[in-house]
């Protein structure tokens, strides 16, 4: 069964970080390029960041440039995202996709996990 599957969310107070992960089990994720995405409440899902399969291309959503920072580890099959300098409004439900190439649309991934909850609050 291919899944993924999202951990390291919490509540943080502003300012903080958290580093969030997405593995795989039953796929490799060698050959995917993937996708951080997150979705607030009452809001439309959006990208955040995505990396290339190889991990020599990523990109970022303007709100994450200069403070989350994505990488990826294929020896253990792990994507990561590392978010420093955390605000309130990047409180959201986070999702990781694994797909083709590296986009920053939500149609452009094939496999989803389950999510993670961030909340950035005092």
């Amino acid at each position: 069964q291919l899944q993924l599957v999202e951990s390291g969310g919490g509540l943080v107070q502003p300012g903080g970080s958290l580093r969030l992960s997405c593995a795989a089990s039953g796929f490799t994720l060698d050959y995917y390029a993937i996708g951080w995405f997150r979705q607030a409440p009452g809001k439309e899902r959006e990208g955040v960041s995505c990396i290339s399969s190889s991990g020599g291309s990523t990109n970022y959503a303007d709100s994450a440039k200069g403070r989350f920072t994505i990488s990826r580890d294929n020896a253990k099959n792990t994507v990561y995202l590392q978010m420093n300098s955390l605000k309130p409004e990047d409180t959201a439900f986070y999702y990781c996709a694994a797909g083709a190439i590296a986009t920053m649309n939500q149609n452009d991934y094939e496999y989803w996990g389950q999510g993670t909850q961030v909340t950035v609050s005092s």
